[in-house]
């Protein structure tokens, strides 16, 4: 009897559930009318680019998230690794003369080693990515000053080339949409990325299907760490300098579009698709806000109250799911 009634149950449209599947996508479309009617500079070309470069950063670095909250762990380092891993590669070039590409390949390395350290820590450590992420938020900030003595470093000519165009086209936004294939073919066309999944949604049950679950998250982390070394660079090509203190507070934004993109803080569910959308709506918002001249200190507090319903949306989100 049970099973007669489920197609008839799931078989129709239910609104409800449109807006679980895809309330990122409508806010995005609602929030970008709102902003167009309150000023008609908003959906100008010019500003429609500024919007794909200020993402571009958010988006890779959110990128790297969704693998993490994917597995059901947590990055919170993803700032402090990304700042990290551009003054490496602005110092190998200024100071140990290392030609520009492999000062390049110098900085993604080190994101790529950070993050595997936090996997490590977690994997083998037993340490809950929270605390693990978490200290080493500090502690690559840390080596970041150590690095460049709190003073900026100039970068290698093709990291600089990373902020700037080719044609009409930001090289950003570029990357920015190779980043998105990337991540996307890593989640959904390889075994990695369907162990993560399975991670995430049950660990133990992953493990006993035969799943190195430890190893796993050492890649989780290690890729997490790869795509903020990217998005760091980026950065620091868009200021043709390494800045010791870029992209602080970057990793509540990342953690804020994985969410609202439609992933679930419990694990085993999400989509770069989502949250490319959920990095959008965050640079939309500032983007807008700035447009209206609202100030920066009450930025903050929507962005706050953003993250705050982003939250609270996964929870509904989640019942209606399992409903």
């Amino acid at each position: 009897m049970t099973t007669a009634t489920a197609p008839a149950k799931t078989g129709g449209f239910s609104l409800k559930r449109f807006l679980a599947d895809n309330g990122a996508l409508v806010g995005l479309v609602l929030l970008s009318v709102l902003l167009f009617i309150a000023t008609p500079a908003f959906l100008t070309p010019q500003n429609i680019l500024n919007i794909g470069i200020q993402a571009s950063s958010v988006a890779i670095l959110a990128f790297g998230s969704t693998f993490a909250i994917v597995a059901a762990g947590i990055d919170l380092s993803v700032g402090s690794v990304a700042a990290l891993g551009a003054m490496v590669s602005a110092w190998m070039f200024a100071n140990a003369n290392l030609p520009g590409w492999l000062a390049l390949i110098a900085g993604l390395a080190t994101g790529l080693i950070v993050g595997a350290v936090n996997g490590v820590a977690n994997a083998y450590g037993k340490l809950p990515s929270f605390i693990a992420t978490l200290a080493m938020l500090s502690v690559a900030r840390g080596l970041t000053l150590v690095i460049s003595d709190g003073t900026p470093i100039k970068t290698p000519p093709i990291v600089s080339f990373l902020g700037g165009s080719i044609g009409p086209v930001p090289v950003p936004i570029l990357v920015l949409i190779l980043a998105a294939l990337v991540a996307s073919f890593i989640l959904n066309r390889t075994v990695i990325g369907r162990s993560m999944y399975a991670v995430g949604g049950n660990a133990e049950a992953a493990e006993l299907s035969g799943i190195n679950v430890r190893r796993i998250r050492v890649i989780v982390f290690a890729l997490s760490g790869l795509f903020a070394a990217v998005a760091g660079l980026l950065l620091a090509g868009r200021l043709d300098s390494a800045q010791p203190q870029a992209a602080v507070g970057y990793e509540l934004d990342a953690i804020a579009a994985v969410v609202i993109g439609g992933a679930s803080l419990m694990g085993g569910f999400g989509k770069i698709s989502g949250t490319f959308i959920g990095a959008l709506v965050l640079v939309v918002i500032r983007n807008g806000l700035n447009l209206l001249n609202v100030s920066s200190f009450w930025q903050q507090v929507v962005i706050g109250v953003v993250i705050a319903l982003a939250v609270g949306f996964d929870v509904i989100r989640r019942k209606t799911r399992s409903s």
